[in-house]
């Protein structure tokens, strides 16, 4: 009888122990998996009124367009992100704007500082600013965050900072200027070392190009596309704009995008289509 009582004594105690491994997992489980949130926010409106430029044939000749520009914050556990910078803050409270060419008519309601404020976040919360790229739908109000880290490809950087493009006069170099905490970055770069936020080298488009990865809890596996895509159709058909930086560049990162996309099981968002827009969660909803 003594023997049972012992045994009893010493299983209980095994079990137990069990129970506390299994705890511990979960907790650590739980470590690994942190809360992140992706607050949507509106970059300005973009009017293509000549969309054969995003076909190297003439595919959309006589077509128009219009394009939404958004800007996203991932704010993590170890820091806040924010993903693009939309139009330039000058067009906002202006009327709408045509380019010189006519192939573009471009506008901007609200600034950066008071939608921030509909999340309850300040310029001051953001830690890290990341560029797809730096062409200006894409760069607009980047300056404004001179007090965080700009992580940037470090073709893409040698490319804005050239005297080529300072010397353009297209200002595209100026909407950057003001950075000056760089962290130049070589490919793929996890950003907060989890695996939850990840910058994916996509060159093509321009010559630093990236696109990022998300692990949301709520939405899953979910990958913004920068510009490798403009348009469902060019994802579809593997169109590229006739002014890409490199042609073939941008093929193959489409075929490296694509087959993450599918390991990932990934939600793919089109950055300038309205539908893409208008599905993802914007800062109110947080708050509710």
């Amino acid at each position: 009888m003594k023997r049972f009582f012992l045994f009893t004594a010493v299983l209980i105690g095994f079990l137990s122990c069990k129970e506390t491994k299994k705890e511990e997992k979960k907790e650590v489980a739980e470590e690994v998996a942190p809360e992140i949130k992706l607050y949507t926010f509106d970059g300005g409106t973009v009017k293509v009124n000549n969309l054969e430029l995003f076909s190297q044939d003439t595919t959309y000749h006589g077509q128009t367009k219009e394009f939404a520009d958004p800007f996203y914050v991932i704010v993590h556990p170890k820091g806040t992100l924010m993903w693009d910078a939309g139009l330039p803050e000058m067009l906002v409270g202006q009327p709408e704007y045509t380019d010189p060419s006519g192939a573009f008519t471009v506008s901007r309601k609200d600034s950066v500082a008071n939608q921030l404020k509909s999340a309850g976040l300040s310029l001051e919360d953001i830690d890290f600013i990341a560029l797809s790229h730096t062409h200006f739908d894409h760069s607009g109000h980047a300056n404004a965050l001179k007090n965080a880290t700009w992580l940037v490809q470090g073709p893409e950087y040698d490319f804005i900072t050239s005297e080529e493009v300072k010397n353009s006069g297209e200002g595209i170099y100026e909407a950057i200027q003001e950075l000056d905490m760089i962290q130049k970055i070589d490919g793929d770069y996890d950003v907060f070392g989890d695996g939850s936020v990840i910058m994916k080298s996509m060159p093509g488009h321009t010559p630093g190009h990236q696109v990022l990865y998300l692990e949301l809890p709520e939405n899953g596996p979910t990958l913004l596309t920068g510009d490798l895509y403009h348009l469902y159709e060019n994802r579809e058909h593997k169109r590229v704009p006739i002014f890409n930086y490199d042609v073939e560049k941008t093929l193959a990162s489409m075929e490296t995008f694509e087959a993450f996309a599918k390991e990932k099981n990934a939600k793919v968002y089109v950055q300038h289509q309205k539908d893409d827009f208008n599905k993802m969660p914007k800062a109110p909803e947080y708050l509710k």
